[in-house]
């Protein structure tokens, strides 16, 4: 069976945009799972929620979200509070900065995806950037969690890159002008692979939340972002390196009075 997408975005690169698709490249039903049953009858147990305080069962529809604050008090955030939670933006992969695959630490590593091309107008593109990053890591704007311990899976967990439909469509020739372009961006994106200047802004932006919710402050949404324009991938990758070049140091001028100063005469031979 085809692989389902779980998100849908843009990945940014300076200023190419991609539309695509997000796969989790494992397969939870690959592993055995089990219920909880009744020994005397075998039959799968219930699990009720419990308000000890007014002793009686409470429906799903009565539960709300509570933060402990101190100690028995709790801030309350409902449905709308946790939608103003938003990072600089839910709908694109921001690739910040490109290493060699090898100096990325893997214990920064939590779980898998396959990115594909969202559409045909998206595949050469796709495969432009794939091809020009061959070896290389992309890091983008993401939370990162860093474990103290990892487990590796078993290969029936991993689901075949040949479950993503998507991925059938990116062309096998491309342009060799397209890719050469595409590793002169790249290039000017690369670094040692330091991962521990990144932050989880989603938690950030929850926490401010709950300190507002405290404070009885009133939270104010951030506007959300228009998704970018996907324009021509060699006019992108051509205006990045221009923009790269123009944030370059500029040499520096010289000083009037120099220019007009009279040149040093040449000693006496």
């Amino acid at each position: 069976m085809a692989a389902r997408p779980t998100w849908k975005g843009y990945l940014k690169i300076s200023l190419v945009n991609i539309p695509v698709r997000v796969f989790p490249a494992t397969d939870a039903a690959a592993t055995i799972s089990f219920n909880q049953l009744h020994r005397e009858c075998r039959t799968r147990i219930q699990q009720k929620r419990w308000c000890p305080t007014c002793q009686m069962e409470v429906a799903n529809t009565d539960l709300v979200k509570g933060y402990e604050f101190e100690k028995g008090k709790y801030v309350v955030l409902d449905e709308e509070d946790i939608a103003k939670v938003r990072p600089e933006s839910t709908r694109v992969i921001n690739i910040v900065q490109f290493a060699d695959a090898s100096l990325i630490d893997p214990v920064y590593v939590e779980r898998p995806y396959y990115l594909a091309p969202d559409g045909n107008v998206a595949a050469e593109a796709f495969a432009v950037m794939r091809e020009g990053m061959a070896g290389k890591a992309a890091v983008g704007k993401v939370a990162l969690y860093g474990l103290v311990m990892y487990t590796l899976r078993h290969a029936s967990e991993v689901r075949a890159m040949d479950a993503i439909d998507e991925l059938k469509s990116v062309p096998a020739k491309i342009k060799p002008d397209e890719v050469k372009l595409a590793r002169q961006v790249i290039s000017n994106f690369e670094s040692e692979g330091d991962l521990t200047q990144y932050q989880d802004d989603y938690q950030n932006e929850l926490r401010k939340i709950v300190d507002a919710k405290i404070a009885g402050e009133e939270i104010v949404a951030p506007v959300e972002e228009a998704p970018p324009k996907v324009v021509n991938l060699m006019d992108a990758l051509r205006q990045s390196l221009e923009r790269v070049s123009s944030t370059k140091k500029q040499p520096a001028k010289i000083a009037e009075g120099a220019e007009k100063a009279a040149p040093k005469k040449r000693a006496a031979r």
